[in-house]
């Protein structure tokens, strides 16, 4: 009898034990298993939050298929302690598991709202945009003037969720002088400019940065991946070039930088410079010279006097020969792949034509032509 009673016991014990693991591999494969969220979302996940108020915000927007398995799994990976506050973009059909993995695993918010400060050449801009989670592209709330305009109200409001991303866009062609005037008067950040990079030394790029992060941090930021760039493309430069070092390559950039704005010229314009330092030719460009009058501290605002043509500085290039003694903006890193590899023509001239580009040439008849039809363009427009 008592055998009896052991063997059926034990039969039940294995019984449930059988259960008990049909009901853990079902549990795990749930939680690995593909998610029902039929497009990307953005989950907010508060200071302060936990993992239970999460998972039950998951669940009621059809995130996760079981609020409790979710639980269970970040429980066994012994990550529920590790819950970060932040903003998480959720893709279509993600696992528990995964977002479990962007939920505790830190870092910066990959989705909700971002404060981006656009440092430009005649103007800055402070831009509050919010990603859309279905097309992955940032929908603008609103934007401002810094020092210009009123700051919005949602400014404000924006500014004090602990989850809103801050970054620094940087054009190329602004000076070092206007990118730490920006970034000092920036309260998002702290502490001073100190000693300022060289003209020339930051990389135009965009920046993510926190609440907190010191001024000469992210110079230090930008300087570093200026001298990147400058050392890779130093090393891919064409034979035969008329400069003799990295900083001869970063001068001849800047004024490429601000000759053009359009892409496909910046070869043509490359080539002009290049040619006249090869022929012994001034430079005669008008940015060096206008740098010369401002040291790249304000915007002119107005054309060139000719007696700022005929004062000499040491980045009039109407009088001095060769290369000023320093850039004169931050170039980009197409402008500096421009200087190293400019395009094979004999042109020495160029100006403008009217149509945001300018017209090219060989000879000084064929530019002369050229001009006659930029004054008659320019006549048009002042008349109209």
């Amino acid at each position: 009898m008592w055998r009896s009673l052991a063997s059926n016991m034990l039969t039940v014990l294995l019984v449930g034990l059988f259960l008990v693991a049909g009901v853990v591999l079902w549990g795990q494969s749930q939680y690995r298993a593909e998610g029902p969220l039929d497009s990307a979302m953005c989950l907010r996940v508060e200071s302060g939050s936990n993992m239970t108020r999460v998972s039950n915000d998951l669940a009621e927007q059809g995130a996760v298929t079981n609020a409790r398995i979710f639980r269970i799994g970040a429980d066994y990976q012994d990550k529920a302690g590790d819950l970060k506050a932040g903003s998480f973009l959720v893709r279509e059909g993600a696992t528990m598991e995964q977002i479990v993995d962007q939920i505790t695993k830190g870092g910066a918010s990959t989705c909700g709202t971002e404060i981006v400060y656009r440092i430009g050449v005649t103007r800055n801009q402070m831009e509050i945009r919010e990603l859309d989670p279905q097309s992955l592209q940032f929908v603008e709330l609103a934007e401002f003037e810094p020092g210009a305009d009123a700051a919005p109200e949602i400014y404000g409001e924006k500014r004090d969720q602990s989850d809103t991303r801050y970054r620094i866009a940087m054009a190329e062609g602004v000076t070092t002088w206007q990118v730490a005037e920006v970034l000092k008067g920036w309260d998002v950040l702290s502490g001073e400019v100190g000693e300022l990079p060289g003209e020339g030394m930051l990389a135009p790029d965009s920046y993510e940065v926190i609440p907190g992060t010191e001024v000469a941090a992210v110079l230090q930021e930008m300087q570093d991946k200026q001298v990147l760039r400058i050392n890779a493309v130093w090393e891919s430069r064409q034979d035969g070039l008329p400069l003799a070092s990295p900083e001869e390559m970063l001068i001849l950039a800047s004024i490429i930088e601000k000759e053009t704005g359009l892409p496909e010229e910046r070869g043509q314009v490359a080539s002009v410079f290049v040619n006249r330092l090869n022929q012994g030719m001034k430079l005669q460009t008008d940015p060096t010279v206008i740098y010369g009058i401002t040291k790249g501290q304000r915007v002119l605002g107005r054309g060139l006097r000719r007696s700022e043509l005929r004062r000499l500085t040491p980045w009039n290039t109407y009088l001095i020969d060769g290369l000023p003694p320093s850039p004169i903006a931050n170039p980009g890193l197409a402008s500096l792949e421009a200087a190293v590899a400019p395009d094979e023509t004999g042109f020495i001239f160029f100006v403008a034509d009217g149509t945001g580009g300018h017209a090219f040439a060989e000879t000084l008849q064929e530019h002369n032509r050229n001009v006659a039809k930029w004054r008659e363009i320019e006549a048009q427009q002042q008349a109209n």
